[in-house]
């Protein structure tokens, strides 16, 4: 049988199912024993009415390798700091969980199910959802455990999916931000960041090109006084990038588990120096497919990478 992607799947398992509730949940992810018991806590009082769906608390698994250790503390960053942010600003969040997350079933049928022709349903749902009011929630008290990218090649493929995946829902809804400031207030904030977010991509990427290129030429020329200032100046600014990432990071791993996690702050120069990077470089290589996806060309089929088998620790 074709493979047509996680989001059909799960569509024709969400007109099937009987329940009021969804749970979504990856084979290579292990949720702890009483999750659906406070998963439920989110959805039972009159002003939950509007909760859509609840994502819960992504803790990495295999932290054998030196990528798993260097994602710990990206998950941890991802989650301790921005998702609380997102969702205690104004009931905002940029993305759901695709690993782990519980949909409230109505929600999913307003919006039409999830879109097949995504790169991340997850991305693309959380922002349908916030679109037609409804609101999402983040439980920090709910863990699941996953399985993360443990090579370079991996690791990539997953990042522009990501990546891919942001810049769709930012294309599908740019239209309705700027046009219908006034009736999407409430998420402009989100719009906003993301916008700033593929610009800065971009003005990365280029002035990084610029740079190097640059030290080329002097370097060709024989200007070595040009490329040792060249050197000098992006190590100042490469320091100003690591002492800020380095106190989100802190305090991302002190709120996050109870500051459990500190142990892999040792980590945390080359989330900063290879996770920063990444990011840009995957936005500005998968914005033309993006684009093609808007315009009808688009798939939601992909090829999970292989992982070890999860073993409850």
């Amino acid at each position: 049988m074709k493979n047509k992607g996680k989001a059909h799947a799960f569509n024709i398992g969400m007109y099937f199912a009987k329940g009021e509730y969804i749970l979504s949940n990856d084979a290579d992810t292990i949720p702890e024993p009483d999750a659906l018991m406070k998963y439920m806590n989110f959805f039972m009082r009159d002003r939950d009415m509007n909760t859509s769906a609840v994502t819960a608390n992504m803790d990495v698994q295999n932290r054998t390798s030196l990528l798993g250790k260097s994602q710990t503390v990206e998950f941890t960053s991802i989650v301790g700091v921005i998702k609380r942010s997102q969702t205690a600003i104004n009931d905002s969040m940029y993305a759901y969980s695709g690993a782990n997350t519980l949909y409230k079933k109505d929600f999913l049928i307003d919006v039409g199910g999830f879109r097949q022709n995504r790169a991340t349903e997850d991305i693309s749902i959380a922002w349908d959802h916030q679109m037609i009011g409804a609101v999402p929630r983040f439980a920090p008290n709910v863990i699941f455990h996953m399985n993360v990218p443990e090579t370079i090649h991996d690791l990539y493929k997953q990042r522009k999916r990501w990546a891919q995946g942001g810049t769709e829902v930012w294309l599908t809804n740019i239209k309705k931000f700027l046009l219908h400031p006034i009736e999407h207030r409430y998420q402009m904030s989100m719009f906003v960041d993301s916008t700033l977010s593929i610009i800065w991509s971009f003005f990365f990427t280029l002035t990084t090109l610029s740079f190097v290129g640059t030290m080329g030429y002097f370097l060709f020329t024989g200007d070595f006084e040009r490329v040792m200032h060249g050197i000098d100046i992006s190590f100042v600014f490469v320091t100003f990038e690591l002492f800020a990432g380095f106190m989100q990071l802190l305090a991302a791993l002190l709120l996050d588990h109870h500051g459990i996690k500190l142990k892999y702050l040792l980590f945390a120069p080359l989330y900063m120096l290879f996770y920063w990077m990444v990011n840009p470089i995957t936005v500005v290589m998968t914005f033309i497919p993006a684009l093609k996806t808007i315009l009808g060309f688009g798939s939601g089929t992909w090829v999970s990478p292989k992982r070890k088998s999860l073993q409850k620790k």
